[in-house]
């Protein structure tokens, strides 16, 4: 990578903590204007930066108004990157259901979730914030997807994810659940019976495809018996 490549990939996060929505402007369209690849400087730049904000935020040194102000610094670089981003072949895609549980409006690292899984070239129907319970056990199952994410950023709307997790796995055993958001462990996602929890937007990714890939295997072994 080159010295100009780091050096506006490091404008980009700076930019996303600082809640610099012009210098983050500034910085991605120079990463369009230079040739310089979009999908990286999202992962590399605009990601990095969100999850620091996270980081600050369960620190309680940033609070729900630094984060949205955080948020729209992304969206601001976002919007000037993603025609350019071109979708990358990671050698197993799926459908993917996720969103936000009940009683929550925190949407911002699911919707960096939904990205990489966009880019990635996952089918993912979006199911937005605060939604009902049964919603995703129903999207599940209309979809017949292989992944659902339910993220969560309070511990008060942490407890439905287990009813959801007993009821999709009720209905299709085979389908893989993942759990994230700050309040989420990989304690409580063993406890809630989860099969993957989340800690960032890019283990979320690479948990999604290590499950996908192992779900793929036991299904092709299936079908050879």
């Amino acid at each position: 990578m080159s010295e100009r490549t780091d050096e506006l990939f490091g404008k980009l996060k700076q930019g996303v903590i600082d809640f610099d929505e012009d210098g983050v402007i500034e910085a991605a369209n120079a990463v369009v204007d230079e040739g310089i690849d979009a999908v990286e400087a999202v992962f590399n730049g605009l990601v990095p930066g969100m999850e620091h904000v996270g980081e600050l935020y369960e620190q309680q040194e940033y609070f729900v108004p630094e984060l949205l102000m955080c948020a729209d610094a992304m969206y601001a670089g976002l919007e000037i990157l993603r025609p350019h981003m071109t979708r990358k072949s990671l050698g197993v895609t799926g459908v993917v259901v996720m969103g936000v549980v009940q009683g929550d409006v925190h949407d911002i690292g699911k919707n960096i979730v939904k990205m990489m899984f966009d880019v990635a070239g996952f089918e993912v129907h979006d199911l937005g914030r605060d939604v009902p319970l049964e919603v995703f056990v129903e999207e599940q199952l209309r979809t017949d997807a292989e992944l659902v994410c339910l993220s969560a950023m309070m511990t008060t709307t942490m407890v439905g994810m287990k009813d959801i997790i007993k009821q999709i796995k009720e209905k299709n055993p085979n389908a893989r659940v993942m759990i994230g958001g700050a309040p989420v462990t990989e304690d409580i996602a063993d406890k809630f019976g989860a099969d993957g929890f989340a800690e960032d937007a890019s283990n979320a990714l690479k948990d999604a495809i290590n499950m996908l890939t192992t779900l793929k295997k036991i299904k092709d072994e299936a079908d050879s018996a």
